[in-house]
């Protein structure tokens, strides 16, 4: 039997066509706060009859502005406090994650022992690593440094004063909208911690490279928009991966093409090819050194081997986000949602 967590607490759930996962989403929480809302981007699945089925408050977003992250959490927070204004600290929760039984009272608490502090975040895992390499990557991902933190994720409770206080999420962006928010939290003064506790279990259901190739373009899409737009106090946010995606998938094919180039008017063909070769060496180092950075942290040889090439691959997929972004801009294009899961459903549908 659950439990109610406390009087002071409320949850919100997003998704979009989240399926049977939504449902334990929402069980995992339902019942142990002072209110849940669901909020929901255009589902197709029946997931607002769901989430109403469960006694769930349920928030359908139109279309008048595109969906994000961002935009339907601040809906849900609007929602919770009209129908719990006593309610001092909201739970997060996206839709393919189900929260761990202890956690809503760790976290709590550890809310109510610091009132600096603006939100607080624990260990969120793959529910399925073994289903793929992918899977299992995300679930490397999630392991981040426990203590003080700079951001903390989608899955995380925090205080609704400082959520108010810095004007919630920037429903404008994408992908990226945590981080920008904590951004400004700590720029306000609010601190920020990542605690050695079970918080969630995450459903990726990412099987193919195709779903993997996609979360990787809206994170450079993600990323530039939130570079390019905000700084505060001097610092912006994503500018050394968004360099590096640059510098590995333009700067590094020239480097290999002008070493040839270069080597053969000085020294001939031969000098050539080995002046390309030695600068080509540089990607399969580099992926050598991310699997030994990996394996230096207890992961399995097959996992960190896969880490360390998929790393440097993704560099291709962020720099196709990154042009994707520039090109709508140019165009004056609004904002689009780049989806993995829905992709994949598409071409699972398709094939059969």
């Amino acid at each position: 039997m659950q439990v109610l967590e406390s009087q002071w607490l409320g949850a919100v759930a997003i998704g979009r066509n989240e399926g049977e996962r939504l449902r334990g989403c929402l069980m995992s929480v339902a019942g142990r706060v002072r209110q849940v809302v669901y909020v929901d981007s255009g589902s197709t699945d029946g997931s607002v009859e769901l989430a109403r089925s469960l006694g769930v408050e349920a928030v359908e977003l139109d279309t008048s502005a595109p969906f994000t992250a961002a935009r339907a959490r601040n809906a849900g927070v609007e929602r919770l406090k009209a129908v719990a204004p006593d309610v001092q600290y909201v739970q997060f929760v996206d839709g393919d994650c189900e929260l761990c039984p202890s956690w809503l009272d760790r976290a709590r608490r550890e809310l109510e022992a610091d009132a600096k502090l603006a939100a607080v975040c624990g260990r969120r895992r793959e529910r399925f690593p073994e289903r793929s390499i992918y899977n299992r990557l995300m679930d490397l991902e999630w392991d981040t440094p426990i203590g003080p933190a700079k951001s903390v994720g989608g899955d995380a409770m925090f205080r609704l004063e400082a959520f108010e206080s810095v004007g919630g999420f920037d429903a404008s962006l994408m992908a990226g909208e945590e981080p920008q928010l904590c951004l400004r939290l700590r720029h306000s003064q609010w601190r920020l911690l990542r605690v050695d506790a079970e918080m969630t279990l995450h459903d990726a259901a990412m099987t193919c490279f195709g779903q993997w190739w996609r979360r990787q373009v809206r994170g450079g899409y993600g990323a530039l928009d939130v570079y390019r737009r905000f700084e505060i106090g001097g610092e912006r946010l994503f500018g050394k991966p968004t360099r590096s995606a640059a510098m590995w998938a333009v700067g590094w094919p020239a480097a290999v093409i002008a070493a040839g180039l270069i080597g053969r008017a000085i020294g001939g063909p031969a000098a050539g090819w080995v002046a390309a070769a030695l600068i080509f060496l540089a990607m399969p180092v580099q992926m050598a050194r991310l699997s030994a950075r990996a394996m230096a942290r207890g992961v399995g040889a097959r996992t960190a081997l896969a880490y360390g090439a998929l790393t440097m691959l993704g560099k291709w997929a962020w720099f196709w986000g990154q042009i994707q972004y520039r090109r709508g801009q140019a165009r004056g294009e609004r904002l689009q949602l780049i989806e993995y899961k829905q992709a994949a459903s598409k071409s699972a549908g398709a094939s059969r």
